[in-house]
């Protein structure tokens, strides 16, 4: 009797009954308080209905009735990667792993906690097993393409978002992602179907947004810069309307990461051996610089990491529900740094099991840099820079995560290139303050056409020698889960140096924008 409730409950929550399936849970319970099945589903009603931390709970009630549940400890790591307790996401989503699932759902919820881990390489084998068990499942297939892409297999990955597209040809994931990862010409192209899939979903903001850039990307590829930044600024717009962006809230964060620079403790030279942090603004050549990196032999690659930031917050305890805000960061002043780091270096080594160098690039870290070099005494800094043009388009140019508030600068021109003028101050200000033995700048342009002479002096500058595979690093095996997965797996070109000469028609606002803060001068604009 209580598997058919169960069974009919499981039916409800899929349609989205879920006051029906949530009245037969209790019905079961009532009658059996240790059915581990009925929690499990209760989770899943709590998770559909954004309430995390109570379906967390459930799913823990599951867990301690059935350890082996493999359903149930797989949608509690992927609450608590959302609680931000990465470790414990870890350490349950291997132990659902090790039920050894068979269910789609369930295979493709461990895929997605290990990538959101950074564990890429682990999800794959994740991905598969569920879209071989549900192939018309459109959500599955996109994962997996997306898995795949990371891992630079981009063959397969045109095959899974084609797979995609075909499962669902609504879902707005598939074919704007083919399009990004393939060469788009005037015979082979998705114009036609693109445009119509727009129209049709206009008014969804995310939906338009990845549209819209498959589109501008399609226009980039058949040498139509106008078209391509008419189509940006067309998909952005509804996404621009609801976030409500004000420049103020940059320059508050940008304001407080300088003071910090001039008030804690940093020493000048760095004592053992630390993390190295890559960071910067996106798109400037920080995933590059990882490559090369971490195509030596002594260096890890860690990913885009916000654990520093999450300790950070942790031992801040300030109010609001950002992670990176001006009071955290002035938290620091009267914080633990030792405890701070500790709590890092924790964080990262027994999630991602490392032991050895490793090298964090999330982009943001640039706000934190002064908190990190004092929490982290063998810490050091990589800042990249790029050409201020070429920084502001490409940052526009990227689509970023829209639930990611700290990129919500790049709706507009206008607020790009001012962000672009808060992180020059800020940068210019960490060179003027920090020590440069433990924070450097690379400059994007000086790695492209000076790649071994800058190599060499990234590499001293952490304390290695000079490796050859360094300047091989097109051929480093490591995923990539940005951007730029694509581009890093290619010999270096210089083709994207200067590209900003080509949009420079429907660039001028911005340009007004850098020149009047000082970051490009007349000449420079007129020379390129």
């Amino acid at each position: 009797m209580a598997g058919e409730r169960l069974a009919e409950a499981t039916r409800l929550l899929r349609a989205g009954a879920y006051e029906q399936a949530h009245g037969l849970c209790l019905a079961v319970l009532k009658e059996a308080p240790r059915t581990a099945q009925a929690y499990y589903l209760l989770g899943q009603l709590a998770l559909d209905h954004g309430n995390i931390g109570k379906a967390e709970e459930l799913f823990a009630v599951t867990v301690q009735l059935d350890p082996r549940h493999a359903g149930a400890l797989a949608q509690q790591a992927r609450c608590l990667l959302a609680l931000s307790r990465r470790s414990d996401a870890v350490a349950t989503v291997r132990a659902a792993a090790a039920s050894a699932p068979e269910d789609a759902f369930t295979c493709d919820t461990i895929g997605v906690v290990m990538s959101r881990a950074g564990l890429h390489e682990d999800a794959l084998p994740y991905y598969a097993r569920a879209t071989e068990a549900e192939p018309g499942n459109a959500n599955y297939q996109y994962n997996f393409a997306a898995a795949l892409q990371f891992a630079g297999d981009m063959d397969r990955a045109r095959d899974a978002y084609l797979r995609c597209a075909a499962a669902d040809p609504d879902d707005t994931r598939g074919l704007p992602s083919l399009v990004q990862i393939t060469r788009q010409t005037p015979e082979e192209n998705y114009i036609p179907a693109l445009e119509a899939m727009f129209i049709r979903h206009q008014e969804d903001a995310d939906a338009a947004l990845r549209i819209g850039h498959a589109l501008a990307k399609t226009h980039e590829d058949l040498k139509q810069p106008g078209d391509a930044l008419a189509w940006l600024a067309r998909a952005k717009a509804g996404k621009r309307r609801l976030i409500r962006h004000t420049p103020d809230v940059d320059s508050a964060l940008f304001a407080a990461a300088g003071a910090l620079a001039e008030t804690l403790p940093v020493a000048p030279a760095p004592s053992g051996e630390g993390p190295v942090f890559i960071c910067g603004m996106p798109r400037t050549g920080t995933t590059l610089v990882d490559r090369i990196l971490t195509s030596h032999s002594a260096v890890t690659p860690a990913g885009e990491l916000s654990d520093f930031a999450l300790c950070l917050k942790r031992l801040a305890k300030t109010p609001s529900n950002l992670v990176l805000d001006p009071e955290t960061l002035g938290a620091a002043r009267g914080m633990d740094l030792s405890a701070l780091g500790t709590a890092y270096l924790h964080s990262v080594r027994t999630s991602l099991g490392l032991a050895e160098l490793f090298t964090d690039k999330m982009p943001l870290n640039i706000l934190l840099a002064p908190v990190i070099l004092a929490a982290l005494p063998g810490a050091r800094i990589i800042c990249l820079r790029r050409h201020p043009a070429d920084t502001v388009l490409s940052n526009y140019r990227q689509m970023f995560a829209t639930s990611f508030s700290y990129y919500n600068y790049a709706y507009t021109l206008e607020d790009t290139a001012r962000y672009y003028a808060g992180f020059d101050r800020l940068v210019r200000r960490y060179e003027e303050v920090l020590p440069a033995d433990r924070f450097t700048v690379v400059h994007y342009e000086k790695i492209v056409t000076d790649q071994e002479a800058e190599t060499r002096r990234v590499l001293a500058f952490c304390g290695l020698p000079f490796e050859e595979g360094c300047l091989a690093f097109h051929q480093n095996a490591a995923p990539v889960a940005t951007a730029s997965s694509a581009q890093v797996r290619e010999p270096l070109y210089t083709s994207a140096l200067g590209r900003w000469r080509r949009y420079e028609a429907g660039l001028q606002p911005a340009l007004d924008i850098l020149e009047a803060e000082g970051c490009l001068t007349p000449g420079e604009r007129r020379r390129g």
